[in-house]
């Protein structure tokens, strides 16, 4: 994992406006989240069963995550990488997963080591401006 350091940390603004914004950029809200924090996700990179992301964390500090008017406080980004199986899962019930029924396999790494850092910093903080530029009317200190 690669900390940022970017001027949307710390940065307030509504979670559905946001979302609707980023999701026209490629940036999406994470499903896996809890009504007081959440995440957007961005793919910078993909080769077969290897995908760097720029996740960018967010703390829900009025309303529920559930609701457009909620309102949201980033926290700092960072660029991680996943390494997932791509082949048969032959653990568990490789029955299941033929069937369709277990179509998700836990990634082989999910902290996976970044090559070449300074690249990814630089796509990252490329990407996060990008956003804020986007949004910059509706982000406040």
């Amino acid at each position: 994992m690669i900390k940022l350091q970017s001027p949307i940390e710390g940065r307030r603004t509504y979670f559905g406006y946001t979302r609707d914004i980023f999701e026209n950029y490629g940036c999406n809200f994470s499903k896996n989240f809890e009504y007081d924090q959440g995440q957007f996700d961005t793919i910078l990179w993909r080769d077969e069963g290897e995908t760097i992301y720029l996740r960018m964390p967010f703390q829900v500090v009025d309303g529920e995550l559930d609701q457009y008017n909620a309102v949201i406080t980033f926290e700092t980004p960072y660029v991680i990488k996943h390494v997932v199986n791509i082949g048969l899962d032959r653990d568990g019930d490789s029955l299941a997963t033929v069937a369709g029924l277990g179509q998700f396999q836990e990634p082989l790494d999910k902290d996976g080591h970044i090559h070449d850092k300074s690249r990814w910093v630089q796509a990252g903080e490329k990407t996060i401006d990008k956003l804020l530029y986007s949004m910059d009317e509706s982000l406040s200190s």
